[in-house]
């Protein structure tokens, strides 16, 4: 009885009835909690990130569950489990991206080291838009994140990193051009 009524209430939700996403959400958050929780080891941010996931699925994907396939709560906990790790994979390979980036960043901060004195570089820098002298400025000579610069810019941090991107193809630009003359 009840499983059938967690299909009247999926056929409802797929047709965008608010109440029946209401009705699984106070009947499932519990275990969807439980488990999502487990699964992020405590993290209470994560855990919330991700159900708001689960049940905006659930809204928007006209998820399709058929009871002669097996029970509402294991195609619900298959489809959270499935979002954890999409979520955890997507996270790994932001954290890689970051680590990459930061990598890059310091790897070309040890050529300039290499290559030039701070004169070269304050030429260089000089020749730069200035969008992009003021980021590396804040960046290299006062420490900021790009994240607080992006705060600080009120601009999207996508754009402060493609901002760092042409600012610092610039600046190899500029100091290879002082290495020919």
């Amino acid at each position: 009885m009840k499983e059938n009524y967690d299909a009247e209430l999926m056929i409802l939700v797929n047709e965008k009835h608010g109440h029946a996403l209401e009705e699984l959400y106070d009947r499932y958050i519990k275990l969807v909690y439980g488990f999502v929780m487990k699964f992020c080891n405590g993290n209470e941010e994560k855990t919330k990130e991700i159900i708001q996931l689960v049940f905006l699925r659930l809204w928007t994907t006209n998820s399709q569950y058929d009871p002669a396939q097996g029970s509402f709560v294991n195609w619900l906990l298959t489809i959270t489990r499935n979002i954890c790790i999409d979520y955890h994979r997507k996270e790994k390979r932001h954290t890689q991206h970051y680590q990459e980036e930061h990598e890059e960043i310091a790897d070309f901060a040890n050529v300039i080291e290499q290559r030039v004195n701070t004169n070269d570089i304050e030429m260089a820098k000089n020749k730069l838009p200035t969008a992009q002298r003021k980021l590396i400025d804040l960046l290299y000579w006062k420490g900021y994140s790009l994240s607080e610069i992006a705060k600080l810019e009120q601009e999207p941090l996508g754009t402060i990193k493609s901002r760092l991107h042409q600012a610092l193809k610039g600046l190899r630009k500029h100091l290879e051009l002082e290495d020919i003359k």
